[in-house]
C-alpha cells in the first residue's frame, strides 16, 4: 500500500457516514458502502455511496475488493458480520478495522485467520442524528496487529485526527471514560432538567438557561483544569447549603443519588473546604438534621 489504500465501509450508520465523508475529503477512494438487506439500510447505503463516489452493496453481494474493510456496525454484530464476510472474499494482504470503543481487534479474528491484518480504530467522538461533527483533531484509539495499526495511524493522520495507541486490556476502561464525557453528561443534564422542574422551571426553559453556565464551565475546565474550574458550595465548604440541597432533593430520589455520588467524587478528587463537616453530611447520603 505505497499510495493511499482504497477503503470499503461496512455499515452506513452515523459513524460510517462520518468516516466516509472524511475519507473522501482526504482524497481516499471509498469504493463500497456495504449494508444489510433491510430497506432502510439500503437507502442509507445508496445515499452515502452517491456522495462518496462509491457503490452500494449488501452483505451477501459485496465484492470487498478494497484494500481496507472498515466495520462500522454495532459492537454486538462485529464478530458475526466479519465471520459472514470471511467467506465472501480473499483476505490475504487486506486490512480490516472495526470502530468499537470497548472491544478489541480480536473481534475480527475470523478475518485474521484468513490472512488479514486487523485493528480496532475508535474515534473519541459522539455521533448523533442531525449532527455532523468534523474529525479534525479528534483522538482515535488504535490497537491490533502491527501492520494494521501502522496503516490506521497513517489514515487517521490524513484525516487531521490524532491517533494514539491503547492496550486491548484497557479498552473497557477507555470506553467507560468516553461514557463519562458524553452520554453520562447528557444523563446528568437530563437529571438537572428534573431538578429545574422542582424549582418551577420548565424543561425547555431549563435547557436554554443552563447553556451559558455550561459553556463557561467547559471553557474554565479547558483553561485551568478540574480543580481550577470547581465552584459552588463544596469548594467553599458551605455544609449548610449542601445540607439544604440534600433535603430538597428528597423529592427526586434519582437526582439525590446522583448529587450524593458526585459530591463524594468531588470530596475525593478535588479541593474542598470544611472537609470534616461535609464528610459528616455525605457519609450516609442523608441530611445531618
Amino acid at each position: 500500500m505505497a499510495g493511499k489504500p482504497s477503503i470499503a465501509i461496512v455499515g452506513p450508520g452515523r459513524l460510517g457516514s462520518a468516516l466516509a465523508r472524511a475519507l473522501t475529503r482526504a482524497a481516499y477512494a471509498v469504493t463500497e458502502i456495504v449494508s444489510n438487506s433491510g430497506a432502510t439500510a439500503r437507502r442509507r447505503a445508496t445515499k452515502l455511496a452517491r456522495t462518496s463516489g462509491a457503490r452500494a452493496c449488501t452483505l451477501g453481494k459485496a465484492p470487498l475488493d478494497a484494500d481496507v474493510i472498515w466495520f462500522c456496525v454495532p459492537d454486538r454484530e462485529i464478530a458475526n458480520v466479519a465471520a459472514k464476510l470471511s467467506r465472501s472474499a480473499s483476505w490475504t494482504d487486506k486490512m480490516a478495522f472495526h470502530s468499537s470503543g470497548a472491544l478489541a481487534s480480536d473481534e475480527l479474528e475470523s478475518l485474521r485467520l484468513r490472512g488479514a491484518a486487523v485493528a480496532s480504530v475508535h474515534p473519541l467522538m459522539t455521533f448523533v442524528s442531525g449532527s455532523k461533527p468534523p474529525l479534525h483533531g479528534v483522538p482515535f484509539a488504535l490497537e491490533g496487529d502491527v501492520a494494521a495499526v501502522r496503516a490506521a495511524r497513517r489514515i487517521v493522520g490524513d484525516l487531521k485526527a490524532k491517533p494514539f495507541l491503547i492496550r486491548k486490556q484497557d479498552k473497557p476502561a477507555y470506553h467507560a471514560w468516553g461514557a463519562f464525557v458524553s452520554p453520562l453528561v447528557i444523563a446528568l443534564l437530563a437529571t438537572a432538567e428534573q431538578v429545574a422542574r422542582t424549582a418551577g422551571v420548565s424543561t425547555n426553559e431549563a435547557r436554554k438557561r443552563m447553556l451559558p453556565i455550561l459553556k463557561q464551565t467547559l471553557e474554565n475546565y479547558a483553561t485551568v483544569g478540574a480543580a481550577g474550574a470547581l465552584s459552588g458550595p463544596l469548594v467553599r465548604g458551605d455544609a449548610e447549603i449542601v445540607n439544604k440541597h440534600l433535603e430538597v432533593l428528597q423529592k427526586i430520589p434519582e437526582a439525590r443519588e446522583v448529587y450524593w455520588a458526585l459530591a463524594r467524587a468531588t470530596m475525593r478528587y478535588l479541593p474542598v473546604g470544611n472537609r470534616k463537616q461535609l464528610e459528616t453530611i455525605l457519609k450516609t447520603g442523608t441530611s445531618a438534621r
